[in-house]
């Protein structure tokens, strides 16, 4: 088998907005297709990665412990945390709910911290093992990331339901809004990283500027 031909050998770089293979040696480091800044990688990607990660792990802990919605029965009131929630929607029937919620708001995220960690470690070991598994990983982890506002948005479909049928009220608390920072800054470290950077064989320099003429 011959070997692969990178696309540094080839001059080329990949555009992160439009995803056009760009001409390296051009005098303006910008895609000639959007204009947006071209870059060999992502600059500082594992830097910022690692800290969206680790930002979204520490407000992960308050989504969990915190209250995300104050119900309101017939003049009584209960806080529910997103386990609460699950195991109430659960015992009342509502398996579908349940778990959906739960998938949304406590198997997704740990699945991503998880992944992304394991990416990153990877990296930066300079790791060749299992190359193309992780960018499938990679490509998961970014396609669950979208489907994790689910929870958000079951709160505020529950919210109005309540409202409308006149049987309560449903109030948010502020563990949704602790929740919606983990979904924020789990795309956005998903987003920062590189996935590039998995084929390297050797543990990656950070890159800081434009991807320069040669």
């Amino acid at each position: 088998m011959t070997d692969l031909v990178e696309a540094s050998q080839l001059n080329l770089v990949l555009c992160h907005t439009c995803g056009k293979a760009c001409d390296a040696t051009r005098a303006l480091h910008e895609c000639d297709r959007c204009g947006a800044p071209l870059h060999e990688r992502k600059p500082n990607s594992l830097a910022r990665t690692w800290a969206y990660l680790i930002a979204a792990l520490v407000f992960y802990i308050p989504a969990n412990l915190l209250p995300v919605m104050n119900t309101q029965m017939l003049g009584e009131g209960e806080d529910s945390t997103i386990m609460s929630g699950v195991i109430e929607f659960a015992s009342h029937g509502a398996w579908d709910i349940a778990v959906i919620i739960f998938i949304a708001s406590i198997a997704v995220p740990a699945t991503k911290f998880v992944a992304l960690g394991l990416l990153l470690v990877t990296v930066q070991r300079g790791s060749t093992w299992a190359q193309k598994e992780r960018s499938t990983l990679y490509r998961f982890v970014e396609l669950i990331g979208y489907w994790s506002m689910l929870d958000v948005l079951v709160v505020a479909l529950v919210a109005a339901l309540v409202k409308f049928q006149a049987l309560g009220d449903i109030e948010p608390r502020p563990g949704i809004l602790f929740f919606g920072l983990v979904v924020v800054f789990t795309m956005l470290a998903a987003m920062s990283f590189d996935p590039r950077m998995i084929w390297e064989t050797r543990p990656p320099k950070e890159h800081t500027d434009e991807v320069s003429s040669h």
